[in-house]
This record gives C-alpha cells, sequence and structure tokens, in this order.
C-alpha cells in the first residue's frame, strides 16, 4: 500500500541556473528514479512552520552552501537557521532521517548540538547522485517501515494482500456496495480501504480485542508503555462503556460507592446495572452555570463516613466505601490534584475511578503535574487500585467512540486480568470495528514522546493565542461590550506558563466558587468558556443582554459550531487538531456578530436557514430578539433558579436500581410537572446544559425542580428553536397547549389536567 511521505528538500538553489542548483536538482531526479516523491523548498522561512509539517515527510535534505560561509555574519545566520530548524523538528519527531548536503564544508563546521541530529552528511561532488539517493531513501524507507504501530501495521498489511472475504460483514470488504447506485455512493464517499479494513473477529492475524491476543495485544501493550500505566485496554464504543466495565469489574450489588454528583449518565447507568447504593457528593457551581469542584474538605475520609451514615440506605451497610469515582475534568475544565485525593483516601477505600474522558492529554505535558490520575510522575497507592477511563477520541485523534482504560496497581495489589476480562467481555461487541481499534492505536502513538508533548504544548499554546486575542479586542473596544473569556485574570505574556497561573485560588472573584482549598483545583488551559453580555458572576442581569443560544446560532449558521451552550456562555475545546486558521475564524465571527448586533441587522439576512424554519422571527432584528430572550431570562431570574435546582437537597426514595426494576415492570406514570412534586423519578432528567442529571430513578422531585421545568416550558412555547434540550421530558401537544410529562414510578395518587390524560 503506498503512502505519499515526500522528501523534502530544502535548498535556496534548487531552482537556480547555476552549478548548486543542478547538482541537488540532479540528487532530485535519482531520488525520484528510486521510486520516492520529492518536494523542493528554496528557503528555511519560518522554522516552525516548516518544523509542524513534518508529519508530511519522510526525510529532510538541507543543503548549505560555500557562499553562506563567506564572512563570520553570515556563517553565523547559516548556522542558526539551521540550528533553529533541527531543533524545531527534533522537538517534535526524534525519528524522521535528516541529511545534510553541502559542497566543501565538513562536519568541523556544524555544531555539534545539530551534529547529533543528522543521519548523514553528503558532499555534493564526492558521490554520485545516485549512490545518495539509494542511502537517503533507504533511510526513509527504514523510517516509515517503523511508524505504524502493532494493530494499525497488522491491518494495512491484511488490507493489502487481497484475501477473499467469507466472513461478515456481509458487505465482504466493499463488494457488496458496489451492486447498487446508493451503495456505488457509499463506496466512494468512505473509500477502499476502510471498506478492507472493515473485518470480523475471525481474521486471526489481526488478533482478538475480546481476550486481548496478537497485534491488539501488542498495541495495548505499546500504548500501556506510552501512557506509563500498569495495564490498558482498548473500548471502542466510548467512555461510557468504558465506566460500565470498570464498575461491573469492581462493583456488586449492596456496595456503597461514593460518587461526585457531577458524573455523566453512563456513570448513573453503572449504578443502576451494579445494585449499588450511590452516596453522592455535590460540587460547587457559580452563576453563569459552570460547574465547580467538590470542595476539599467533603473528600476528607471522615466527611465521607458522615455522609454515608447520614444516607438512609446506606447507614446499615458500613462506612467504607467500595469505590469513590470523580469527574477528573468536568465539562469546563476544572481539575482536581489527583496525587492529593489518592493520599488522602488510598487503603481507606478499595478502589478510586476518575472519569478522565476530557483528560487524556494531561501526561504529556508537565503543566498537569500531578492533575491526572495515572502517568509519569504520578502517586502510586499503597492499597487501592486507582482506574482512569478515557475518551480519546475527545482531545486526541482517535474516531468516535475510541476510549481506553487505564489501571494503577497499588504497592500491595493487582489487577486481576482475568476478573477484570469477565466484565470487559460483558460491554464490548464481538463484532467491534477495527477502524476505531486502529485509532485507538494511532492515537497512543502519536503520542509517543516528544511528539505527544508538543502536540500538547501546540493546543496550549493555540488555546493561550486565543485567549490572548480576544483580552485584545476587549481592550481595543474601549468601553464598548465584547465577549470575554473566563479564567483567571492575569494572563502571561508569551508560551504555557506554569500551573500556578491555572490554580483555583479560595475566594478568587473570576471562578465565583466561594471559599475553596487554594491550589486544590486548576482550570485546564485548554477548555474555553466564553462569557455573552448581561450576566455578572454574582448572577445580576444587566439592562443589556446577549443570550449565548443566539450567538451559538449565528455562529453555526457562519459554519462555527461550538461544543456546549449556557445561558450566557459557550464552551469550545483547543484539541490537538485546533490550527490557528481555525479559532481565529472564531474571532472574526465574534466580530461579524458584534457588527451585526451594533447594526441591527434583520434575521431573515444574517440566519436564513434558522428562519425559514421558524418563519414566526421573520419581521425581528437581531437586537430585538436579544432583547426578548433576555428579558424573559431576568423576569424568572434563570441564574438563580438553576443555582437553586442543583443546590436543594435531593432525597432518595429509593436505590437506583430497586426504582429501574419497577420501570422494566411497566410500574411508570407519566405525570404533568404540575402533578410531580414529591414523586419518585423513574428516569434520569438531565438539562442540557450542561448535561448534569437533576435526577435519577428513586430520587423525588423537589419544587426547586418543578419550578425549572415550569420555566422551560414557558420558555420553549416562546422561543420555538431555542428550546431547553431535557433528556427525560416529554413534550405533548393537548388541548391546552404544549405540556410536559416525566415518568415518575406508579403507585401514588395520578391526575389529569384539563380532561387530558398522559
Amino acid at each position: 500500500m503506498r503512502f505519499h511521505f515526500p522528501i523534502t528538500i530544502i535548498d535556496e538553489d534548487f531552482r537556480a541556473e547555476n552549478v548548486s542548483g543542478s547538482e541537488i536538482r540532479a540528487l532530485a531526479s535519482a531520488i525520484e528514479a528510486e521510486g520516492a516523491q520529492v518536494a523542493g523548498i528554496t528557503s528555511f522561512g519560518d522554522a516552525r512552520s516548516i518544523a509542524r509539517q513534518h508529519s508530511r515527510s519522510g526525510a529532510f535534505i538541507l543543503s548549505i552552501d560555500d557562499e553562506q560561509f563567506e564572512d563570520v555574519a553570515s556563517a553565523s545566520k547559516t548556522l542558526d537557521n539551521l540550528r533553529e530548524f533541527v531543533l524545531e523538528i527534533r522537538h517534535r519527531n526524534s525519528l524522521i532521517p535528516i541529511f545534510l548536503y553541502g559542497e566543501t564544508r565538513t562536519s568541523r563546521h556544524i555544531t555539534n548540538d545539530v551534529l547529533k541530529e543528522l543521519h548523514g552528511f553528503i558532499h555534493m561532488f564526492e558521490d554520485t547522485p545516485e549512490f545518495v539517493a539509494r542511502r537517503i531513501v533507504h533511510e526513509s524507507k527504514v523510517y516509515l517501515s517503523r511508524l505504524a504501530p502493532p494493530f494499525f501495521r497488522a491491518l494495512i498489511d491484511y488490507a493489502a494482500d487481497g484475501s477473499y472475504s467469507w466472513h461478515c460483514p456481509g458487505h465482504s470488504g466493499g463488494v457488496a456496495f458496489l451492486k447498487s447506485p446508493v451503495g456505488q455512493m457509499f463506496y466512494q464517499f468512505f473509500g477502499e480501504n476502510l471498506l478492507r479494513a472493515d473485518v470480523s473477529n475471525s481474521v486471526d492475524e489481526l488478533g482478538q480485542l475480546l481476550d486481548h491476543t496478537g497485534p491488539v495485544a501488542q498495541s495495548e501493550r505499546n500504548a500501556e508503555r506510552i501512557f506509563d500505566c500498569d495495564h490498558l485496554f482498548f473500548v471502542t464504543n466510548g467512555t461510557s462503556t468504558s465506566n460500565k466495565i470498570v464498575w461491573h469489574s469492581i462493583v456488586a450489588p449492596g456496595d456503597i460507592v461514593v460518587v461526585d454528583r457531577n458524573c455523566r449518565k453512563s456513570v448513573l447507568h453503572a449504578i443502576i446495572m451494579t445494585r449499588a447504593i450511590p452516596v453522592f457528593l455535590q460540587p460547587t457551581r457559580n452563576h453563569y452555570g459552570i460547574i465547580g469542584p467538590i470542595p476539599r474538605e467533603a473528600l476528607e475520609f471522615e466527611r465521607l463516613q458522615s455522609a454515608i451514615r447520614t444516607n438512609p440506605f446506606a447507614a446499615n451497610g458500613g462506612d467504607r466505601p467500595r469505590l469513590v469515582a470523580i469527574t477528573q475534568s468536568t465539562y469546563d475544565g476544572i481539575l482536581y490534584n489527583a496525587d492529593a485525593i489518592k493520599r488522602m483516601l488510598d487503603g481507606k477505600v478499595d478502589m478510586l475511578h476518575f472519569d478522565e474522558a476530557w483528560l487524556p492529554h494531561a501526561t504529556f505535558h508537565d503543566l498537569y503535574d500531578s492533575m491526572h490520575a495515572i502517568g509519569a510522575g504520578t502517586t502510586r497507592c499503597q492499597d487501592s487500585l486507582v482506574f482512569a477511563t478515557q475518551s480519546t477520541h475527545k482531545v486526541l485523534a482517535s474516531l468516535s467512540q475510541a476510549s481506553q482504560i487505564l489501571v494503577q496497581d497499588s504497592e500491595s495489589r493487582s489487577l486481576d486480568r482475568e476478573c477484570f476480562n469477565e466484565a470487559f467481555l460483558m460491554h464490548t461487541s464481538t463484532s467491534p470495528q477495527y477502524a476505531i481499534i486502529a485509532s485507538c492505536d494511532v492515537a497512543a502513538a502519536m503520542m509517543e514522546p516528544p511528539a505527544g508533548t508538543a502536540l500538547v504544548e501546540e493546543a496550549i499554546n493555540e488555546a493561550l493565542d486565543f485567549r490572548r486575542a480576544m483580552r485584545q479586542i476587549s481592550l481595543e473596544s474601549h468601553g464598548n461590550w465584547w465577549f470575554q473569556v473566563w479564567g483567571p485574570n492575569d494572563l502571561v505574556e508569551e508560551g504555557t506558563g506554569t500551573r500556578a497561573d491555572w490554580r483555583l485560588e479560595s475566594g478568587a472573584a473570576w471562578h465565583g466558587f466561594g471559599e475553596i482549598a487554594d491550589g486544590f483545583n486548576m482550570l485546564d488551559p485548554i477548555k474555553v468558556t466564553i462569557l455573552t453580555p448581561g450576566l455578572d458572576i454574582e448572577g445580576k442581569f444587566a439592562d443589556i443582554g446577549i443570550p449565548a443560544a443566539i450567538v451559538t446560532r449565528y455562529l453555526a449558521e457562519h459554519g462555527v459550531v461550538v461544543e456546549k451552550t449556557g445561558l450566557y456562555s459557550f464552551f469550545v475545546m483547543f484539541s490537538i487538531g485546533i490550527t490557528k486558521g481555525r479559532w481565529n475564524t472564531l474571532v472574526t465571527s465574534l466580530q461579524q456578530f458584534r457588527d451585526d448586533f451594533e447594526n441591527d441587522v434583520a434575521l431573515n439576512r444574517i440566519l436564513p436557514e434558522f428562519v425559514a424554519r421558524y418563519p414566526q422571527y421573520e419581521k425581528m432584528n437581531l437586537r430585538h430578539l436579544c432583547a426578548a430572550i433576555h428579558a424573559m431570562y431576568r423576569q424568572h431570574d434563570v441564574a438563580h433558579l438553576t443555582m437553586a435546582m442543583y443546590s436543594s437537597p435531593i432525597v432518595p426514595a429509593m436505590i437506583p436500581a430497586d426504582a429501574y426494576a419497577k420501570v422494566a415492570h411497566g410500574e411508570v406514570e407519566h405525570l404533568d410537572i404540575e402533578l410531580c412534586e414529591g414523586r419518585v423519578a423513574a428516569s434520569v432528567l438531565t438539562p442540557y446544559p450542561p448535561g448534569i442529571p437533576l435526577l435519577i430513578p428513586g430520587e423525588r422531585f423537589n419544587r426547586a425542580v418543578v419550578e425549572f421545568l415550569r420555566f422551560s416550558r414557558a420558555f420553549n412555547e416562546r422561543f420555538p428553536g431555542f428550546e431547553t434540550n431535557i433528556h427525560g421530558l416529554t413534550q405533548r401537544l393537548t388541548n391546552a397547549g404544549v405540556r410536559f410529562y416525566v415518568a415518575c414510578l406508579a403507585g401514588e395518587a395520578f391526575g389529569q389536567i384539563d380532561g387530558e390524560g398522559p
């Protein structure tokens, strides 16, 4: 299978009509005669820009001419350019071949820091171009042959060997698609390689994900080494499944588990499936709707014991939890000092589970030292096992649904891999998508130092450059409104800074989480929350506001799609795939929004697709829409309403598994929200944003939750297209208008509204 990795020649005479140009072009022709491709560049130019393109090259040839050494000044400049370029390449790639090509200069003219990074020093007139070309092409082939990690290499070989497929899937390497016109479209869209690589687990030479053998096992061991953990398992249907595998491997019915209330739904599903008894820890929250950390003191073991004793279903089970689960990196980027948590709870709980779906990059940069669960330099527990689950498709470069489970053994015990694999088999398909496995393999290989560190540092730098650009625009706005970026007040002028720059200090006004432990948490700088005008950190509404939902609707219609939208904030993430062009486009789009707002442009001009779908906005202008939604938010004091909703006491009526058992037996009533206060929830109720469950099965609806649902109903009815999305809520059109229904457990009084039953 042929890949495109040209050998890059950098020579200012590459196109010149002189002896030097003639010789370098002769070398290029000889390289092409060997079957390789050549890319010619006439200047080092911006060494960093060329170095960032190292991933596209099979080797570099750097040319130096005698004229560049004619005097001290030119020699010094030549050596400086050469050094900068070589060191930039090696900062990202320690293996790609680099050759120096010159006329009469020798290694004694080159400094050792450059010389030691070279694969060879070629003199223009000593060997034939053909001989030199063979050597360069050989080194390039050796380099490229070592790039693919184990599973990806095996998959390439299998797809290329032309084997006839007699196994599943039924499209037989894509052949079935060729028999249908729409199948032809599908085939042409995805390409032959993807379809040839979509194979069955009966292909022995690719190994088995289910029992971790062959190339799959080799790749998992390779990822173990790169992520510096004791065990690593690839998972092909997301960290939702990774979380369930971990829990089913270590949690049994009746076990007490202490869980971050700011957990993902998969953890709640794991609680239900394992019949565990949950004791929830409440995180802080600010009036922007940003979820903060669980206070450090709440994680002290004595406080955990007290919380267990006051839980009506955990009180008789002792006060030692089987597991403590922490959301390590909240959606908005708040991190915990994982080493401190491990020291606090080591030996007091059997296992610690850090849901690091948004944090697989942390182990590769010292900015995150101690702020991730497993990896180089992290604390190893004496007695407790530590699990981390990571979505490598969120920040790293895997395909969607790619995930991995990391395990760190304690000093006194190791993971029982055979028992663990029983849970792995329980949740893993016998027909995994091999392209996802390959992407897990490649995503890990991409993070091999120094490349991984360079990739993470670039992502951090891009995020900081974006933050700096936004602040500069704010300064140049001379008091006129502009979007703000949530984060520390002080921002380093250049570079990534240190962890101290991103620590959350107690009482700092910018974060709004109140009196928290100094330095126990930090904000991940690549998670960027942009604030729109209209609401301050105290929850006070301004006279004029620009709801974030309108901004992100505008951005989407102009080709910019964000990750999450709040009331007056929206979230973007600087993964390793974000570029300057992408974030500058975001800045430009925000400036265009501001101009359109100031000019009060008609919605049918700036949001034509939206207005076509919702014609009731056809005669509105941008300011009018912003003012209308802002007024409703202000009238209902939504900032305090949502704060009360998440901070109000939640009363459990039964353990989640018992509630779900009633659901499975159909013992459910779908009640209008006006009738649900005091009733027991039968499903998970989750507003988006922020995607944090309000209620889980077995918990009672309280007044604060009902008030929020009433507001959502009124808002959704008045502003279609900007609806609050609440999982677990059903909307129905009745004689009395749109009504909201929720699933409650049967057995209590049931009512009807206006003659309309559920």
